[in-house]
């Protein structure tokens, strides 16, 4: 095996997940205000609010969602998640400024209305800084007393200029905040924890943990295995070794850096196809090395798909491909896209960071590379052909680790869990 892979077989040693209690069954356990400066009707990367608060929607809370909308109304079926959008066309900084003024009216009126137990207000790095100090004004004189958090999904990505230096004095400050003012933060792993208790000395105890997680109702690779042959047939895929990546298509992720390592292993397998799914700023970049590189029979473009659709596309794959680089934004991550490959019980090429080893282990499902070079990609794209009657049996233990740690069950509790401990806590801030 070459040396820039990593496979072992280890026990994960992974606790069994327990059965959460049906909705029916589950009295009403309290009231939350979930406020989140995300687009429902356009980014793609809203699947996580959505499905942690439906879970905590089915553990019994009466859940409200406070977003924003660009230009189509947004319905979320099949959950019983009160959705408030705010409409608001795009423009970066003074659309976050727009909503915090809007936030600041409308939420104080809503919340004394609407009685909620926690407010929970989701940093995506260009937080409404001055709602967060109003909401925790309110939070004194209310009754009951509301308990208010900030959820943190990730440091601010690296942008330069005015906007960068912008959303990282926002999320710094915000942090500060919430340290002095706020009941708790809730983070994604504990890695990501960890780093931020020591640069903002917070106590770890301050801090929650509830990581991402895949449906894993939806992810099923039985059930959509049909749709994944015909799939391939419809993209003349059948005779095809289809890598398969899906999301944003943006800088920082190393997608051009993989559609680079295509160029290479066409010298060696002209039947190596890699399926692009998503949309994003680099799209046009994209299109032009491709028809660069002559690569087009190699590289399939494929526009953005219905959240219920993603798992016939994944199913079509032979192996996902996550490259993201070792900066730190990703390093403390728990990236969906890995997540849902997993649960799809797909072997992924993944890179050495601790975001993948928190997730992976040393378990056979992951080929690890060690750098986001296209030489190191295309290594892993060529060692997985060649291992291509091995790949069913190594994701086996892929959908174990997304059945016993990252479905959204097994989060809503550890979330819940936490949330209860706030609660519980005596003492006001």
């Amino acid at each position: 095996m070459p040396a820039i892979f990593a496979h072992a077989h280890q026990d994960s040693g992974r606790a069994p997940l327990k059965k959460a209690t049906d909705e029916a069954d589950s009295p009403k356990r309290g009231k939350i205000i979930w406020v989140s400066f995300f687009y429902l009707d356009a980014l793609l990367s809203k699947t996580f609010v959505i499905e942690i608060l439906t879970q905590l929607a089915k553990l019994g809370y009466d859940v409200s969602l406070i977003a924003v909308r660009s230009k189509n109304r947004f319905e979320l079926k099949n959950s019983k998640v009160r959705v408030i959008p705010i409409p608001l066309r795009y423009v970066p900084i003074i659309s976050p400024l727009i909503f915090s003024v809007t936030l600041s009216s409308f939420l104080p009126i809503y919340a004394l209305t609407w009685k909620p137990n926690f407010i929970l207000m989701t940093s995506l790095f260009e937080p409404s800084i001055f709602s967060l100090v109003l909401t925790r004004i309110f939070s004194r004189f209310s009754k009951p007393k509301v308990k208010v958090i900030l959820d943190i999904r990730s440091p601010p990505l690296a942008i330069a200029g005015l906007r960068g230096k912008f959303i990282t004095f926002c999320y710094n400050v915000s942090i500060c905040l919430a340290k002095a003012l706020f009941d708790g933060i809730t983070i994604m792993t504990p890695l990501m924890r960890k780093e931020i208790c020591e640069k903002f000395s917070i106590d770890p105890n301050f801090v929650g943990v509830w990581a991402n997680a895949a449906s894993i109702s939806l992810f099923r690779p039985e059930k959509f295995s049909r749709h994944g042959m015909e799939l391939r047939k419809k993209f003349g895929l059948s005779d095809k070794f289809v890598v398969f990546y899906h999301g944003e298509f943006s800088r920082n992720r190393s997608i051009i850096e993989t559609v680079d390592a295509i160029s290479i292993t066409k010298g060696k397998y002209s039947n190596i196809v890699l399926f692009l799914l998503g949309k994003g700023p680099l799209t046009p970049n994209l299109k032009q090395m491709i028809r660069e590189k002559e690569i087009q029979s190699n590289v399939i473009l494929h526009d953005a798909v219905d959240y219920t659709d993603v798992p016939k596309y994944i199913a079509m794959s032979n192996v996902g491909v996550v490259p993201l680089p070792n900066s730190p934004y990703w390093r403390y991550q728990c990236p969906t896209k890995l997540l849902e490959y997993l649960a799809m019980k797909k072997t992924v090429i993944v890179t050495d960071i601790p975001a993948h080893r928190e997730i992976i282990g040393n378990e056979k499902c992951g080929i690890y590379i060690s750098s986001t070079a296209p030489i190191e990609i295309a290594r892993a794209i060529m060692y997985a052909y060649d291992n291509k009657e091995k790949l069913n049996e190594w994701a086996e233990s892929g959908r174990e680790i997304i059945i016993k740690e990252y479905n959204w069950e097994k989060v809503a509790r550890d979330l819940e869990n936490y949330l209860l401990r706030v609660r519980n806590t005596s003492g006001e801030r």
